[in-house]
């Protein structure tokens, strides 16, 4: 056999393998997102059964909240009133915040609708939305991987800030108060307009449980 004959072959067979990896893994392998490049746009369902679509905010400052209420770094922001204070003041800053929950049925900290209204509630908890975003689909749009993990997206649409909460991670309540807290860092910055510093941090807290 000639080596014409020979090298498409080859080619052929390596472009099999090729696309049997990517019909295997293409699913489940996202592109990262990129601060400074546009948020992925996604459209969802929140508790209240009401659609929500990222692009719909054009014009507004959005936050990404990922959360799970039985994950104890969620717990110490919460029991603080740490994250609650931050969603009140994106509100009175007319900031939309939303507050995802990825978790899979069956899975730690996924909740019926009716169940992610009572903890809003009884959290007084400030999100404008809770999306239930149980497939997976946004968290992974997003490489969302603990819980808190944080994304700070501009009235243009562009991803400015994604990572921790703050810079000391722990689990333990009394670190709030002595934490650099990276997203009032950020609003901040863009409420002078200056570039967000540090625009991507480690998140840290439990794995987000897809």
């Amino acid at each position: 056999m000639s080596k014409a004959t020979t090298m498409p072959r080859a080619i052929v067979a390596l472009t099999g393998v090729a696309t049997l990896t990517l019909a295997l893994y293409g699913g489940l392998a996202q592109a990262a997102p990129t601060v400074g490049q546009p948020a992925p746009d996604f459209t969802v369902t929140d508790s209240n059964g009401v659609s929500q679509q990222l692009s719909a905010q054009r014009g507004s400052t959005v936050i990404l909240e990922w959360t799970n209420h039985d994950c104890p770094f969620v717990r110490k922001h919460y029991d603080t009133d740490n994250m609650q204070a931050l969603q009140n003041d994106a509100k009175a800053q007319d900031i939309v915040w939303w507050s995802v929950i990825s978790s899979a049925p069956g899975k730690q900290g996924y909740v019926s609708p009716a169940e992610a209204n009572a903890l809003t509630a009884s959290r007084n908890a400030a999100p404008a939305a809770v999306l239930l975003d149980t497939d997976g689909k946004v968290g992974r749009l997003y490489g969302a991987r603990t819980t808190p993990h944080m994304y700070i997206i501009d009235p243009e649409g562009t991803l400015v800030y994604m990572g921790g909460i703050d810079d000391n991670p722990s689990a333990n309540p009394a670190d709030v108060k002595t934490a650099k807290n990276y997203v009032r860092v950020a609003l901040a910055a863009m409420e002078n307009g200056q570039a967000v510093e540090p625009a991507s941090t480690r998140p840290y807290g439990c794995s987000v449980k897809y």
